[in-house]
Order: C-alpha cells, then structure tokens, then sequence
C-alpha cells in the first residue's frame, strides 16, 4: 500500500512545508494534479512548480496531468523532475504514442480513466504502461464524494492484470479516506492518492496517513 497525498489540498502559501510534512508523516510519493482549464475547469499548476518542489522532497513526484494535447507537455514535465507522468485516455486520440514518449525521457507512464469510460479503452497499451489510474471522483476538483462502484472497475482491473500476467501498479483518486479506502483496497489498488482527507483541519497528515494505513489493511 502506498499513500500518495495530493497537493491540491495543502496549504499553497506554505507548500513546502506541506510537503515536508506529508514526507515526514510517512507518505510514500507526493501526487501533483496538473490542470489546464479546458481538460477539466479548474486551472492548478504546471511545469514551473513541479521544479520548485522537486528539491523540497525526496519522494517520488506522481504527476496527473489532466490538460489536453497533453504530448506537448510531456518534455517539460520531465525535465522538471516528474517522476510518473499520468495522462488521461480521454485527452489524446494517441495514448500509445504518448506512454511511448513517456517512457522515452526516462519518466514512469501511467494511462487515466474518467469514471464513465470502460476499461477496454486502455487494453492495448496494458502492457506499456507503469501504472493505471481510476478516478473514483470526476476529474476537476478535491473534496468530492467517493462514488463506490468504481470499486468493482478496480477489481475489474485487477483481474485483468492478473489474467494477462502484467506488472502495472493500480492507483486510485478521488474521495479517498479511512471511510472508503477499504473497498478500493480489497479490490486490488495499490496506489491511494488522498488530498482532503489528508490535509484536514485539526488533524495532523501523519496521524491521517496512519488512518488510512489502518483502514486499508
């Protein structure tokens, strides 16, 4: 199990040591929600913060990009230290093609499906990618509520990976706490990104982090 907090729910003014925070409570990688405005509506962070907390943290940088065109961003997420790079199936008409240039500069490549797309949108890249990302919310904000039935996509998933004898790593976003992490977890997730839950009000992230360790036991 892994517990990949989402900096979209740390405080901005104080990034870094948000970051260093979540490292020292026992966060496995830091996820960065990369947002255009157009892909989804919101619009977050790009390249030129991915540089400026890569020296911050020593974990692992998870970068989901929701944007579209997403291709012309890859070289400049990996220059900036990206470590995974996660692109929406839904965003090119080329997802083979860019889990290729992922990997060609050296960075992780992980697809991403929207909760209305089924898994047969991503079966022929399966056995290219690093990771495969379920949205257990719809894309475009923190703080939304879990919808359940992406648990049965999940262990959908799972026995595909299992079936075809494949390696890719599971990971999950969206809603994420010690209430729902169980369903998600028992379905085969590997990967858990957690932002709301992680960052609350009153409540330390290490002690939050314990919690869903707990939960998704």
């Amino acid at each position: 199990m892994k517990i990949a907090p989402s900096i979209l729910s740390a405080d901005f003014a104080n990034l870094a040591r948000d970051i260093r925070t979540v490292q020292e409570g026992g966060a496995d990688m830091i996820h960065v929600d990369v947002m255009d405005g157009h892909f989804v509506p919101n619009l977050t962070f790009g390249p030129g913060m991915v540089a400026a907390i890569r020296p911050v943290t020593s974990l692992p940088l998870d970068v989901h990009m929701m944007v579209d065109d997403p291709e012309q961003w890859i070289p400049a997420f990996a220059k900036a230290g990206a470590d995974t790079m996660l692109i929406h199936v839904e965003a090119t008409p080329h997802i083979y093609r860019a889990m290729q240039l992922i990997k060609d500069h050296g960075v992780k490549a992980g697809v991403v499906l929207n909760p209305g797309t089924s898994l047969t949108a991503i079966e022929e890249v399966l056995p290219i990618v690093d990771q495969v990302l379920i949205m257990t919310v719809n894309p475009g904000f923190g703080g939304q509520a879990f919808l359940p039935a992406m648990a049965d996509k999940v262990a959908r998933l799972a026995k595909l990976r299992t079936g075809r004898k494949l390696a890719f790593t599971i990971e999950v976003d969206g809603g994420i706490s010690d209430q729902t992490i169980s369903a998600v977890a028992k379905a085969g997730a590997d990967i858990f990104v957690a932002g709301s839950f992680v960052f609350s009000d009153g409540e330390s992230p290490a002690k939050q982090i314990s919690k869903l360790r707990a939960a998704g036991k």
